[in-house]
């Protein structure tokens, strides 16, 4: 089974979740992507790693083209239900289904990470990108940076079934994704810190964003679906205001690049 059949079979199992719990959440995190990214009316946009289709709708919304790839059918049929216009495929990220130099800009919003073969994923972005055109990745930031991923992992990372150890540093280092983008054909431009607050209305909403994911999946599986909920609970009342509110401020790393012809 490949990585994205693997992927994607986790990261679909709560679709419909997603998309009404934890996608709009990530609103603020989008918008700024579209600025920083530079989309404007008129672009051809490849969202990589698509979604529901929350970043590509944004686009949408400023005049551009747009098109998706997921790993998950059940997320990708999200996306094709708020965008029946746009061309939605599901496939693997090291073998995108798109013409050479189709698209102005490339996104991958903590996307190109969950390839089988990070290098291999970025070449592909650069091959449909155009060669005067930007391929954009954002990643998580340092853990401790980022409250969702510190309180996400506080709760799951004891609940996890073993996982191989990865010869590539995290892309949350410095510089890291740098070195894989020139790896790739890619010319890293400029990049930095995003810092964006991703809330939710009250406590269940957050828990049900949260079971959402696909890591939650695959620690339920291992796990069971109460003992993650209650570890899910004590992790997130740091974070609860006294509106009821769960709010959770994070940094994000984004580089921006070009395609090397």
């Amino acid at each position: 089974m490949g990585t994205a059949a693997i992927q994607g079979e986790l990261w679909g199992a709560k679709a419909r979740d997603w998309a009404e719990f934890q996608e709009p959440a990530w609103r603020p995190v989008f918008e700024n992507i579209m600025t920083l990214a530079g989309v404007r009316r008129g672009n051809t946009l490849l969202d990589v790693g698509c979604g529901t289709g929350g970043l590509l709708v944004l686009a949408r919304e400023r005049g551009a083209v747009v098109a998706g790839l997921d790993a998950s059918e059940a997320l990708a049929a999200i996306a094709r239900q708020r965008l029946p216009d746009a061309r939605i495929e599901i496939g693997e990220m090291e073998e995108l289904p798109f013409a050479d130099s189709a698209f102005d800009i490339v996104t991958g919003v903590n996307a190109f990470q969950f390839a089988g073969d990070m290098v291999r994923a970025l070449s592909e972005a650069a091959r449909v990108c155009d060669s005067s055109g930007t391929v954009f990745m954002l990643v998580w930031g340092q853990r401790e940076k980022c409250q969702l991923q510190l309180a996400a992992m506080t709760a799951l990372g004891p609940l996890l079934p073993p996982s191989p150890d990865s010869a590539t540093p995290p892309p949350s280092n410095p510089g890291v994704i740098e070195v894989l983008m020139g790896k790739a054909g890619l010319e890293p431009t400029d990049g930095g810190q995003l810092d964006a607050t991703i809330a939710f209305p009250d406590r269940d909403t957050a828990l049900q964003a949260f079971a959402s994911a696909g890591i939650v999946t695959r620690a339920e599986r291992h796990s069971g679906a109460i003992t993650v909920r209650d570890a899910l609970v004590d992790a997130i009342a740091p974070y609860v205001r006294a509106d009821g509110q769960v709010a959770l401020a994070n940094q994000f790393r984004w580089v921006r690049a070009r395609p090397v012809r």
